[in-house]
């Protein structure tokens, strides 16, 4: 359950242990956080929930910011349902929020608005305008107005692999697929609503399902071998182009999936593609046929990689 405001709720949507942050990504460390507000909810016996923000605090701040959400809310959703979260409180991030004091979120949202009976936050968790509220600060506060904080020390992978937010976009913008799900805990995946393009990939038997990048942090440049999500729940092996497409060059990056055996109408249904492995850059070629034969190629490499 998603619940999009602090303000007036029902008694049934207030009084749950929750775990505080952005969890863009979801990723083992920001999972971590919510496993300690899980233990809590377990000890308290009271629902477990995780409060966050949108849109993303940075894109407040930054409205002129590269792309860089590593999620919709709904695969945030989605990816927090599966550690026990029993719903998202997903917060307007706007003129109101961003100019209360650390003191006055943690009394009028957390206490007043939630009725939170516990915290957990990460180690670096900051709050308030001027971001002048700490992780001991709340836990400062929590004694004050009672309620529990835990502070959840850095979690890093036993090979020393830096599980944060910021870690994902460098895998992902060096095309390392295997080290972003090794962060996350999954493969990275885009969803989005399935759009009309130029149907040229019909004219070669290609036909593509096109998805709008929208917000998300753009991946390297190229072709992917991809496991597409349909409404109806079936998961299609694919091959993709996202970006630009140099010989037939578009304003706006497109991800441009392939799926494998697939006959159906997508147009204005909502898809979730897995980049599960990047195969190439992207490349101009010398008319259609060397594209054809190039796609071949690279649908013959997703086929193998996928079947490992």
């Amino acid at each position: 359950m998603i619940v999009t405001d602090w303000r007036d709720l029902p008694d049934e949507l207030r009084g749950a242990a929750v775990a505080i942050g952005a969890f863009d990504g979801v990723h083992r460390g920001h999972q971590a956080v919510i496993a300690q507000a899980r233990a809590a909810a377990d000890r308290l016996a009271v629902p477990l929930a995780v409060v966050s923000f949108d849109p993303h605090p940075r894109r407040w701040f930054q409205p002129d910011a590269a792309p860089f959400r590593l999620m919709t809310p709904g695969q945030m959703a989605r990816a927090m349902a599966p550690l026990g979260v029993d719903r998202l409180h997903l917060l307007p991030f706007d003129a109101t929020m961003a100019a209360m004091t650390d003191e006055v979120f943690v009394e009028q949202v957390l206490v007043e608005g939630l009725g939170i009976r516990h915290a957990a936050v990460g180690f670096d968790f900051t709050y308030g305008k001027g971001r002048t509220g700490s992780a001991e600060g709340l836990r400062r506060q929590g004694e004050a107005l009672g309620f529990g904080v835990t502070v959840v020390d850095r979690v890093d992978d036993g090979d020393g692999l830096k599980l944060s937010s910021s870690g994902v976009r460098e895998a992902l913008k060096a095309g390392d697929m295997p080290r972003a799900a090794a962060i996350l805990g999954r493969p990275f995946a885009i969803e989005g609503e399935v759009i009309h393009g130029e149907k040229r990939g019909r004219t070669i038997g290609v036909p593509t399902a096109n998805v709008s990048m929208a917000d998300y942090m753009r991946p390297a440049y190229g072709v992917y071998a991809t496991r597409t999500r349909l409404p109806d729940g079936r998961v299609i092996d694919g091959v993709a182009n996202l970006g630009v497409r140099p010989m037939f060059e578009i304003d706006q990056p497109l991800l441009e999936v392939w799926l494998f055996d697939f006959n159906g109408d997508l147009y204005g249904q909502t898809v979730e593609t897995q980049l599960v492995a990047f195969l190439r850059g992207e490349m101009a070629f010398d008319g259609l046929p060397a594209l054809k034969k190039q796609i071949d190629a690279d649908a013959a490499a997703a086929r193998v990689v996928l079947a490992s």
